[in-house]
């Protein structure tokens, strides 16, 4: 028996018999005084394991092993199941094989993560096209690098093995992105339940997710893995969830006016995020506190290519803060299956979520509150006393993705929705675009100033906003619902009140035609169009893109297509 694996058994049924007989610890976090609620808040543990990692001669395959080993002993310590997926390579190593096969099927699940290396194309009959064993270009590591017809192959290849080891095709598929041919194979063929892709960010490793669902997860269109469906005739009946615990402010800015941003997220191998206890328990107290809607969501873990040594202090400060916020009724961890049948018996279509974050990190003053439903996004951001969107994309069924039913080509994979307001892709670091919450007062353009927002979900499908006014100036209503935003400056004094679409770069916009009642755009070759069922917009003058002014206080947008 492999030297890590005997050392392994002998620990985990130590561990085994302390879990029973020990609470878990509890950190010194003051994350978890909250009223409990009815509202699911899910957290997903999920490793996903290599073989093979090329791009370091010092991680070998012991290494490698070794952080998985050490993700199973202190899971089990603290009694939280959890999900591991396997890369073709870690699925035939029989290390991995016999590691996995004596965890507890009540509360661990085995799947598959889909990255394509060597053996698994090979064992295909394909022609292997990498620089090394596993390549993480999406050209050639991803289902995107095939054909469709090769992709079957290597599905087939890989649930057939699957099936031979552990007795049972895998219920979960994750990968940082994977096709819509791919998936819908694996649905209609293996019934798989439930996958999970990358959190949005803009060029990061050589692919970009931008302006989709932001978190939790959306049944997906059979023509764009990416992309919402709005019918539930065009979906792929597979939720995929949001992966890394992206932070909710932070992670939307960082990287501007470079080819690629950074990462701010829940993975432990960051140590000004995931790594560090104070950033931990921020992200999880908005975790708990936050208004979601239907359900919060969050996956955390790591992948075993981020050594042990690099993830151990966080892996080790998050696992027990779980096991305390379990105890305390605060979460429910599941396996990504778990939560994948769940939401499938819940939701027929993608639902209405939010994510809200009510403190900044830190001094900082910023607050904020994502909303996505089947048909578009929103991000609101306050910031030293001021509102703007910061986000507005919508979402289209029928826009196929190029990677349907072509290869890719290149080293870089794209994945778009529909833009509205992109406070990232139209910003410099000096200048931020956003539609932002303006007054005319003697005859100067100023910001609305307010308090602290107050955000709830008075009824299933609608987020309600409200925003105090400085000055005694009222308080700006905003409903948010699945189709539409109504917006509405209720009592106070009378404001000469408007939004107003301000960019750094004019020359990237979408929009095509801008009238009274509605903005026509263009963007992937589909026309879309915002119009406006209480309101107007203006035309531009001078500098500014446009401005929507109210009709008897208040503006009303579609946004369904």
């Amino acid at each position: 028996m492999h030297k890590y694996l005997k050392l392994t058994v002998c620990f985990l049924t130590l561990l085994c018999v302390i879990a029973c007989k020990t609470k878990a610890e509890e950190p010194d976090s003051q994350t978890v005084l909250n009223e409990e609620t009815n509202i699911p808040k899910i957290v997903n543990i999920i490793n996903f394991i290599r073989d093979i990692e090329p791009r370091d001669e010092a991680i070998t395959e012991e290494v490698l092993f070794e952080t998985t080993k050490s993700q199973v002993e202190i899971m089990r310590q603290y009694q939280l199941g959890g999900t591991f997926l396997l890369q073709y390579d870690a699925l035939i190593d029989e290390h991995y094989q016999e590691l996995l096969k004596g965890l507890p099927v009540d509360s661990f699940e085995i799947g598959a993560w889909w990255e394509i290396p060597q053996p698994l194309v090979e064992k295909a009959g394909l022609e292997w096209r990498g620089r090394f064993p596993w390549d993480w270009h999406p050209d050639v590591g991803f289902s995107t690098g095939y054909t469709p017809k090769e992709r079957e192959q290597l599905v087939d290849v890989y649930m057939e093995d699957f099936k031979k080891i552990f007795g049972y095709y895998p219920k979960s598929v994750a990968s940082w992105f994977i096709d819509a041919h791919t998936l819908n194979y694996m649905y209609e063929k293996y019934d798989i339940i439930a996958s999970a892709n990358c959190k949005d960010q803009y060029g990061t490793d050589g692919y970009t997710l931008w302006g989709g669902y932001w978190n939790q997860a959306y049944y997906p269109s059979k023509l764009n893995s990416y992309m919402p469906a709005q019918n539930a005739e065009n979906q792929i009946p597979v939720p995929i969830f949001r992966m890394l615990g992206s932070d909710p402010i932070h992670q939307y800015d960082t990287g501007l006016e470079h080819d690629r941003q950074g990462v701010i997220s829940m993975e432990p191998v960051y140590p000004r995020s995931g790594g560090s206890e104070p950033w931990v328990d921020w992200y999880m107290k908005n975790f708990v506190d936050g208004e979601s809607m239907q359900y919060a969501y969050v996956q955390v873990g790591q992948e075993n290519s981020f050594i042990w040594k690099d993830v151990k202090q966080g892996f080790e400060y998050q696992m027990p803060l779980f096991a305390k916020l379990r105890d305390l009724g605060k979460i429910k961890v599941e396996t990504l299956a778990e939560t994948g049948a769940w939401f499938k018996e819940n939701f027929k279509v993608t639902p209405a979520t939010s994510v809200t974050v009510n403190t900044d990190y830190e001094d900082g003053k910023k607050k904020t509150v994502w909303f996505n439903s089947k048909n578009y996004r929103i991000n609101l951001l306050w910031e030293d006393n001021t509102l703007r969107f910061r986000d507005i994309h919508l979402f289209d069924e029928s826009i196929q993705s190029s990677y349907l039913e072509n290869k890719l080509e290149s080293n870089q994979a794209l994945f778009f929705t529909q833009p509205f307001v992109d406070g990232y892709l139209w910003s410099t670091a000096q200048k931020l675009a956003g539609l932002r919450f303006n007054q005319e007062k003697n005859g100067e353009i100023i910001s609305l100033e307010g308090e602290d927002p107050i955000i709830t979900n008075p009824q299933d499908g609608k987020l309600e906003v409200l925003w105090p006014l400085q000055d005694d100036n009222g308080t700006i209503k905003m409903e948010i619902d699945e189709d539409q935003t109504q917006i509405t400056l209720e009592g106070g004094k009378s404001l000469d009140w408007f939004l107003e679409l301000t960019v750094a770069k004019p020359n990237d916009l979408p929009f095509q035609s801008i009238e009274d009642d509605k903005i026509e755009s263009l963007s992937q070759g589909k026309t879309y169009t915002v119009s406006t069922l209480k309101g107007k917009f203006s035309k531009p003058v001078a500098d500014e893109v446009f401005r929507i002014y109210p009709e008897d206080n208040s503006i009303k947008l579609n946004f369904k297509q």
